[in-house]
């Protein structure tokens, strides 16, 4: 038997999981790195490396060290050229498959989520991780503040997943996560986990959690002695992934940002699904 996944309706869920003040901030002094990379002209890191090259100049300055502090008003060029103005904050919606890694460049030469994104799209980052041999909803952005604000546990987001273990399941051992668990000295906060169903030597859980610590889902239930054989996020604060087929890549329509989140702006549209890999 194939295993399926639950269809939630696509769109929002209830809209006391929006987070407060998330608007970023436009007017506060920021790094010289930070804007550049804001700028979508690269990383941050390679920034920094533009920076030692010579490359970056603010209000006549060349720069030689990236601890600069810039505001709206300084004039910063690079390469002799003036910053192109930063785009609007947009959102997507990806539904990653397992075997790519979600990050920008690979030192062990695996294939990257970025990657395997379609041509045309601006400079992105993820909001959150999801690691190798994990799937699901990942949220992709245009915009770095608004990134680690929505990464934040103080935004109160939910993290909902669908997560396959080995072995024979004890619904109570599930319910005391609410409690939060200590495993290898750091602690996790209150999980809510459910046996949905048991197969054989396989089940499956659904589990909510805030804090999204790194793996943290895999390192608690296998602390209780049931490895993840598969592990997909069904939603992100009121983002889901619904009918999202995998591989595909959906931005949310800028109204809904709006609403939502305080940002992005007039005009904003969503765009259709478009593919990325192979499903």
């Amino acid at each position: 038997m194939r295993d399926s996944l639950p269809q939630p309706t696509p769109g929002l869920t209830h809209d006391r999981e929006r987070p407060q003040g998330v608007a970023p901030d436009r007017i506060a002094p920021q790094r010289i790195a930070k804007v550049l990379a804001r700028a979508g002209l690269c990383s941050r890191r390679d920034a920094e490396r533009w920076i030692a090259e010579g490359r970056v100049a603010v209000d006549g300055t060349v720069l030689t060290t990236p601890a600069v502090t810039v505001t709206p008003d300084s004039n910063i060029r690079v390469d002799g050229k003036p910053l192109p103005q930063p785009e609007r904050a947009r959102l997507w919606r990806y539904h990653k498959p397992a075997g790519l890694v979600t990050t920008h460049r690979d030192e062990k030469g695996r294939p990257t989520v970025f990657a395997a994104l379609p041509a045309g799209l601006p400079r992105l980052i993820s909001i959150g991780r999801l690691d190798l041999n994990s799937e699901g909803l990942l949220l992709l952005t245009n915009d770095g503040a608004l990134a680690r604000r929505l990464e934040l546990p103080a935004t109160g987001w939910v993290r909902r997943y669908k997560v396959r273990v080995h072995g024979d399941v004890e619904p109570g051992r599930l319910a005391a996560l609410a409690g939060g668990i200590t495993v290898d000295r750091v602690s996790y906060g209150p999980i809510r986990a459910r046996l949905e169903r048991q197969q054989g030597s396989n089940a499956w859980i659904t589990l909510s959690l805030q804090e999204g610590k790194n793996r943290e889902v895999r390192r608690v239930l296998e602390h209780l002695g049931y490895p993840v054989t598969r592990l997909i996020r069904l939603a992100y604060g009121p983002f889901q992934l619904g009918h999202l087929a995998r591989g595909m890549i959906e931005e949310v329509p800028g109204k809904v940002l709006q609403e939502q989140l305080g940002v992005g702006g007039k005009g904003a549209r969503g765009r259709h699904a478009r593919k990325t890999v192979p499903a």
